[in-house]
C-alpha cells in the first residue's frame, strides 16, 4: 500500500506519525523553495510545535521552478516519511504538516493569493544563495537580475512573489506576514528585508515605505545535513512503515534552528520544540557559515577532485580530514569571534562526527555546486580578514585553490567532472586546466562578481593561489594537501 490518508492508520506500531488532527489544520505558513531539507528541517520544527501547542499551522509548499515535489507529496495527501540514520540504526516518522503544494510556474496567481492571504502567518524561504538576485558587489537587490526584469511581467524569483503577495496586503490595509529566511546568507534577515524593499521602490516609494514601517524579517541560521533522496531511503521506508512512499527522504540526529527573537508571541513555542530564540544570530551564522559550509566547500571540491562521490568518503581520507581539522582550528576559527576557544573546537570535532556518518549518503558534488555564489560567505571573507591582519592563510589560499582547479571540469585523473554554477560558462573557459595557473589566478580574480576588488589586487593572494593551482596540478590533492602549512 503506498503512504496516504487512508492508509496511515495502517502503518506499523512504533512509528511516530501526526499526533493531532490534520484536518484542523489552516495554511499558516507559506514556504518557498520546498525540497528535502525545509521537509526534514523547518517542517518537522513546526509540527512539534502543532503537536505540543495545538496551534493549527499547516504549510503550504511551493515550487518556484518545476512540479516535482508536488508530484510526489500530493497523490499522499501531503505525507511523507523521514528517515533519521546514525551509523547503521535507522528510525522512521511519518509527517503531515505539508497540507498543500503549489507550482509556481503553473499558477503564479495561487502563490501570490496565498501570500496576501491574511490567514499567513509566516512566510519561510530556502532558495539558496542565488535565489535573492543580488548584487555581489553591493549585496543588494539587483534591478537589472533577469528574474528581477521578469518579475515586471509576472513573478518568477522568491522576492517577486513576495513582493507581489506583500503588496495586496499593502492595498487591503493589512499588515504583512513575518518573513524568515533560512538560507545561507550572512544576517539572511536584514538582506532580505532590505532587497524586498529595494524591490518595492523600483514601483512605488508607498509600498517600499510600509515595508520599511512594518515588514518584520528576523536572521536564522539553520543546520541539518539532507542529502538527495535514494532508492535505500524508499526501500527503508517502506520496510519500517510498510508503507510504499516515493517522498521519503533521510537525514542525521543533528538539527540546529538559530532565530532571532523577534517573531509573534505564539510562535515562540518553537523554542519549547528545540529551535534557539536569540537577540542575535550573526555569532551562530557566522560559526555555522566558516567551520561547517567553509570546510563543506573544501571537503566537496577536494573529494570531487578524488573520486569521493560521499563526504564520509572524503574525510575518511587521512591527508583531507587533517587538512580540513587544521584549517577549522588554525584559520577559520580565529575568524569566528564571539564564543569560547573551546566552544569552537568543540564545535568542530562535533562536525567531524557528523561527517564521518557513513549512512547520510551527501554527495560532494552536490554540495560542490554554486561555488561562486557561496564562497564568499564561506571561505573568501575570513581569507581577507586574515590578509588585513598579516596572519597565515595557507590553508585558506588552497581552499580557494580547490575551488579554481574544480572549475576547469576535470578530476585529478582526468575524467570529467560536473561544474553546476550559474556562472559556470563564464568561469569554466577561464579556468582551463590548460592554461598557465598564473594567468587562470589572474582571469579568475577579475571576477566581481565573486572576488571583491580589495581582496582580488594583492599580490600576496595572486602569488600563493597560483603557487597552490600550480601544486594541485602537479602532484595531485592529497600529495598537495599533506604538505600545505599555515
Amino acid at each position: 500500500m503506498s503512504l496516504g490518508s487512508a492508509t496511515l492508520p495502517g502503518a506499523r506500531a512504533g512509528v511516530r506519525r501526526p499526533g493531532y488532527d490534520r484536518a484542523r489544520l489552516a495554511p499558516g505558513v507559506v514556504h518557498l523553495g520546498i525540497g528535502n531539507f525545509h521537509r526534514a528541517h523547518q517542517a518537522v520544527y513546526l509540527e512539534d510545535l502543532v503537536e505540543r501547542t495545538g496551534l493549527g499551522l499547516g504549510i503550504v509548499g511551493v515550487s518556484l521552478k518545476s512540479p516535482g515535489m508536488r508530484d510526489k507529496l500530493m497523490p499522499q495527501d501531503g505525507l511523507y516519511t523521514l528517515l533519521v540514520r546514525d551509523g547503521a540504526e535507522v528510525s522512521a516518522r511519518i509527517l503531515g504538516i505539508i497540507g498543500r503544494m503549489l507550482v509556481g510556474p503553473e499558477d503564479p496567481a495561487a502563490v501570490v493569493r496565498q501570500i496576501a492571504d491574511p490567514a499567513t502567518r509566516l512566510v519561510t524561504l530556502t532558495v539558496t544563495e542565488k535565489g535573492y538576485c543580488l548584487d555581489p558587489a553591493t549585496h543588494r537587490l539587483d534591478p537589472s537580475h533577469p528574474d528581477i526584469l521578469a518579475d515586471r511581467t509576472v513573478p518568477t524569483s522568491a522576492i517577486g512573489y513576495l513582493l507581489a503577495g506583500l503588496k495586496l496586503r499593502y492595498a487591503a490595509g493589512g499588515k504583512p506576514p513575518t518573513v524568515l529566511s533560512c538560507d545561507n546568507l550572512p544576517s539572511n534577515g536584514a538582506t532580505l528585508r532590505r532587497a524586498l524593499i529595494d524591490g518595492a521602490a523600483l514601483d512605488d516609494d508607498r509600498f517600499a515605505a510600509w515595508l520599511d514601517a512594518n515588514l518584520v524579517a528576523p536572521s536564522a541560521m539553520v543546520d541539518r545535513i539532507v542529502p538527495a533522496s535514494t532508492e535505500a531511503d524508499f526501500a527503508d521506508a517502506e520496510r519500517l512503515t510498510g508503507l510504499a512512499d516515493k517522498a521519503a527522504l533521510s537525514t542525521e540526529p543533528f538539527s540546529q534552528w538559530v532565530i532571532e527573537d523577534t517573531l509573534d508571541r505564539d510562535l515562540h513555542g518553537l523554542s519549547e520544540v528545540g529551535a534557539e530564540l536569540v537577540g542575535a544570530v550573526e555569532p551562530y551564522e557566522r560559526m555555522k557559515l566558516r567551520l561547517l559550509n567553509g570546510a563543506h566547500s573544501t571537503i566537496a571540491y577536494a573529494g570531487q577532485a578524488v573520486g569521493a562521490e560521499y563526504v564520509s568518503d572524503a574525510v575518511a581520507l587521512p591527508a583531507l580530514r587533517r587538512f580540513v581539522a587544521a584549517l577549522q582550528t588554525q584559520e577559520l576559527a580565529p575568524t569566528v569571534g564571539h564564543f569560547s576557544t573551546d566552544r569552537l573546537a568543540d564545535y568542530s570535532r562535533q562536525l567531524m562526527v557528523r561527517w564521518d556518518n557513513t549512512a547520510v549518503k551527501h554527495r560532494t558534488r552536490q554540495i560542490a555546486m554554486d561555488g561562486s555564489q557561496k564562497l564568499p560567505q564561506r571561505l573568501l571573507k575570513a581569507l581577507d580578514e586574515r590578509l588585513d591582519q598579516g596572519l597565515p592563510t595557507g590553508r585558506l589560499t588552497y581552499a580557494v585553490a580547490l575551488w579554481l582547479r574544480h572549475l576547469a571540469g576535470r578530476d585529478d585523473a582526468g575524467q570529467p567532472i560536473p561544474v553546476n554554477d550559474p556562472l559556470a560558462t563564464r568561469l569554466m573557459p577561464l579556468a582551463g586546466a590548460d592554461r598557465p595557473a598564473a594567468q587562470v589566478v589572474e582571469q579568475v580574480l577579475g571576477v566581481r562578481a565573486v572576488f571583491p576588488e580589495a581582496l582580488a589586487v594583492r599580490a600576496e593572494l595572486r602569488a600563493s593561489l597560483t603557487d597552490a593551482l600550480e601544486r594541485l596540478r602537479a602532484v595531485g590533492t592529497l600529495a598537495a594537501l599533506e604538505t600545505v602549512g599555515g
